[in-house]
């Protein structure tokens, strides 16, 4: 089921009635029903790996809350018994069992993940190293099928998993409910990853029908459904043919076609989350938000912090910090402290878990090594910034720069957005040699365009088009710009009925008009992310 089809536009609609028809305490069930009909769409092979994933991950989880309400029992009923020795040896024989049963299901699900994305990648590099070795062929490019959302329903019940391991949480005792929040369809194809203690109380409390929710919401679809049509499925035409043939393009031709496909995939996502934020919205339901104004970023490090913001929670919360407190990582922090100083010390295993966690996410987002190297750049530039906090403080204190200075905050989000892009279009121009051949192109190409037609050639036969979404880029800018500030949506319904009436309307046109053109013309439908 494409998003931004009339399909999804009836199904939407439906499940919105329905919602608020039923019998508030049965709401929930309205949302698991339009999670099947969802899945339906998608075909009962996608269904089979989201019903294991939550079928395993339930009873895992209760398997270890029955360990803990086991070892309760015994040790109230022998309280006055048992002694201190006695109670510590039962509390590591259960703690042991718990950790085979978190290990056995979390292994399970993990390995269902990077069998289905993994597995061509990982025989191909099998035979690059026979190859070298002057032996045969492994038969690879199975072409597996690769379930709807695994990378997100996966993370997103793994967290589950961890939290109830940690006692942070409580397992879910309705095999129903908990199949709710694993499959929840809003966010199966692009996220947010969200923690079951913050997403269970939204989809299980009763929600009263609210005109403003149900207006916001409203007004938040259009403005995803207008980034994702107007912008994000225009520019992509483009930004195909900028990848596709950048050898005949100037260099500076091919950096905007960079720069175009930051534009496209901020317009793409974000199109996606605001489109399924403003249908949750409409049901008194609030997802996480995973975005907050990336491009406005001044460091590497803080646009990961507002990029995909979910994801990046999830790899600290389950990756980093498990890796950077544990016990071989305090012991290395204290032996490089006596060592080397307190700045080595506490910034060596930080260094180390930020590896781990930089792999894993390049790999997270594809199997290839341009995504590889694209995920250890990002991780590489943090590294870097995080070893030279101490000289770029002491150079930035020498040469009279601030903070607080609008020039140099201008400079900083400038050069992040540079880099930010640079380091984006790496794995989307094919593959790491391709990727590295644009960059070189952008900087040995040094031909000046004789005019804007030149400038602008890969858009010769569409320039109107690319009017368009420049002028919706535009109107991206200056809504980002606003929400440093204001609500915006607040300012807009501070205006007249009227007015709100005739500009939504006529909002609601274009985006149907030129959008389904653009459609037409250019394919589109699909979301970039939803590979992932």
């Amino acid at each position: 089921m494409t998003i931004t089809s009339l399909t999804f536009i009836v199904f939407a609609f439906a499940t919105i009635l329905a919602y608020y028809v039923v019998p508030k305490k049965y709401q929930w069930c309205v949302l698991l029903l339009a999670n099947i009909v969802f899945y339906a769409y998608a075909g009962w092979k996608a269904a089979c790996f989201v019903l294991f994933t939550a079928t395993s991950i339930f009873f895992g989880a209760l398997g270890m809350e029955r360990v803990l309400a086991k070892q309760k029992a015994l040790f109230a009923a022998q309280k006055e018994t048992l002694t201190k020795e006695e109670k510590k040896a039962v509390k590591h024989k259960n703690q042991r069992r718990r950790r085979r049963i978190m290990l056995f299901v979390l292994l399970a699900n993990v390995g269902i993940l990077c069998v289905t994305k993994y597995t061509d990648f990982a025989l191909a590099q099998v035979n690059s190293l026979l190859a070298a070795l002057g032996g045969g062929e492994v038969r690879y490019e199975l072409n597996l099928i690769v379930p709807l959302g695994i990378s997100f329903y996966t993370f997103q019940s793994v967290g589950y998993l961890l939290d109830v391991y940690w006692e942070k949480i409580s397992p879910q005792s309705n095999y129903l409910k908990f199949l709710l929040f694993v499959s929840f369809f809003p966010q199966m194809t692009q996220g947010p990853i969200s923690e079951y203690g913050q997403l269970s109380r939204e989809l299980f409390a009763e929600h009263p029908f609210s005109y403003k929710n149900y207006s916001y919401g409203m007004q938040r679809m259009l403005w995803g459904f207008a980034k994702k049509m107007l912008v994000a499925d225009v520019l992509s035409v483009y930004v195909a043919n900028v990848f596709a043939n950048y050898e005949r393009y100037t260099g500076i031709t091919t950096l905007l076609g960079a720069f175009c496909y930051a534009v496209q995939i901020y317009a793409d996502f974000s199109g996606y989350m605001d489109i399924m934020c403003g249908l949750c919205e409409t049901l008194g339901i609030r997802l996480k938000e995973n975005f907050d104004r990336p491009y406005f970023s001044r460091s590497i490090a803080e646009y990961w912090r507002r990029w995909h913001v979910s994801l990046g929670d999830w790899f600290k919360n389950y990756l980093y910090y498990p890796i950077g407190m544990s016990d071989w990582s305090r012991r290395l922090a204290k032996k490089t402290k006596r060592r080397f100083g307190a700045h080595i010390g506490n910034t060596l295993p930080a260094t180390l878990a930020l590896l781990v966690v930089w792999t894993a996410t390049g790999l997270w987002h594809g199997a290839s090594w341009a995504y590889i190297v694209w995920g250890l750049l990002n991780g590489v530039f943090i590294i870097v910034s995080m070893w030279m906090e101490p000289v770029y403080v002491k150079w930035k204190s020498k040469l009279g720069l601030h903070d607080e200075s609008r020039a140099f905050r201008a400079f900083q989000i400038l050069r992040t957005f540079t880099l930010v892009t640079f380091i984006k279009v790496l794995p989307e121009v094919g593959d790491l040699r391709r990727g590295l051949g644009l960059w070189k192109h952008i900087f040995t190409d040094h031909r000046l365009p004789t005019g804007v037609g030149q400038l602008l050639e890969f858009a010769d036969t569409g320039k109107l088009w690319l009017i368009l979404a420049a002028g919706g880029s535009l109107m991206m800018l200056l809504v980002s710009v606003l929400k440093s500030k204001y609500q915006v949506r607040d300012l807009f319904n501070q205006l007249p009925f009227a007015v709100r009436i005739i500009l939504l309307s006529c909002g609601a046109v274009l985006v149907a008009a030129f959008g389904g053109m653009a459609m037409y013309l250019f394919g589109g439908g699909g979301f970039l992310y939803a590979g992932f």
